[in-house]
């Protein structure tokens, strides 16, 4: 399997547009005929070599593109981001601000632009840019990949988490090539390790994922419901289950006598055992040595394939084993891969 739109960007958009229940952060990012703004920060007073291009700054994020830069040493780094973040405190300062097509054509045609892809606006101008000069445009995965993931950005270099990730999103394309450098999320992950034979409670915590568009919200609530009550598990909203469909949920969830846990804590600090359908969270469990499972009734042919893809296995077996770890630490195998393009 691969992609639902492997190479059709205007109609993965047209799809993720029709999606009613996606978040406000979300549908802003979305290019639409109005010019975002943004800013070019840098490490130095040079033109940068290497741009991040970071539509949000959120963890997974952070840890896709703004690492890798740190382990870029010796050279001049920078990062376009919307204009309403500051990054002073990660020790880069303002260069240009503007319309954002604006600022990308304040870089060189050299310029190496390290991305999520162009589903979202900044990500899109990197691809524009590449696409019309000799710029060069390199994808990094940020997360797992279903049906539904956009397509990749055209010509692009893309570092995967795995050899089949890579499989899976190219989906058959000749115009984009692949190197597996594993996942910085996961690998630190692996560094917050716990004991998991020593573990507070059983109870299990339910991710839960109704901010999803790959399954009937309906359904991903039925789920959650029926897992929760039979199993008597704590439901853990995800951060942007904020909508009034959602908070309903929620609700009825309570009065069937659900716990819901509205504590915000970091999952990370968390030393339960997990259950979700989908979720990352899922796989950096494992990676923290926590007993983790998906679950879901009568899943779609996607999903069985997805699960298989990560390892993930589901409630009633032996719990998801933890992801391989590369010989290299993932951010400094991107850093090397952009030292070795810049010096190309």
């Amino acid at each position: 399997m691969g992609l639902n739109h492997p190479d059709d960007l205007e109609a993965w958009r047209k799809w993720q547009r029709s999606q009613q229940h996606l978040s406000r952060r979300v549908r802003a990012a979305i290019p639409s005929s109005k010019q975002p703004t943004a800013t070019l920060w840098a490490n130095g007073r040079q033109t940068p070599d290497v741009v991040s291009v970071v539509d949000a700054v959120t963890p997974t994020s952070s840890a896709s593109l703004l690492a890798p830069l740190a382990a870029l040493e010796e050279a001049v780094v920078g990062v376009i981001a919307p204009s309403s973040v500051d990054l002073r405190g990660r020790g880069f300062t303002a260069r240009i601000s503007g319309r954002a097509r604006e600022v990308f054509a304040s870089l060189p045609d050299r310029t190496i632009f390290l991305s999520l892809g162009p589903a979202l606006a900044l990500g899109a101008e990197a691809d524009q840019r590449s696409a019309t000069t000799s710029a060069r445009h390199v994808t990094v995965q940020h997360g797992l990949l279903t049906p539904h993931a956009p397509p990749l950005a055209r010509g692009t270099h893309l570092l995967a988490w795995s050899e089949a990730d890579g499989v899976f999103w190219r989906s058959g394309r000749k115009d984009v090539t692949v190197d597996v450098v594993g996942s910085t999320l996961l690998w630190t992950a692996r560094e917050q390790a716990v004991d998991g034979s020593a573990l507070p409670s059983s109870t299990p915590l339910y991710l839960g994922q109704l901010h999803g568009a790959e399954l009937p919200r309906r359904t991903m609530a039925h789920a959650a419901e029926a897992f929760c009550i039979a199993h008597g598990a704590i439901y853990r909203p995800h951060p942007a289950e904020t909508d009034r469909h959602s908070r309903a949920v929620h609700r009825r969830l309570e009065r069937l006598g659900v716990e819901i846990d509205h504590s915000g804590t970091p999952l990370v600090r968390s030393a339960r055992p997990v259950v979700s359908v989908f979720s990352t969270g899922v796989l950096e469990a494992a990676a923290r040595g926590l007993p983790a499972w998906v679950d879901f009734p009568d899943p779609p042919r996607w999903l069985e394939d997805f699960w298989m893809r990560y390892g993930m296995t589901r409630w009633g077996q032996e719990p998801t084993p933890s992801w391989p770890r590369p010989d290299v630490e993932p951010s400094s195998a991107i850093a090397h891969i952009l030292a070795g393009m810049m010096e190309a």
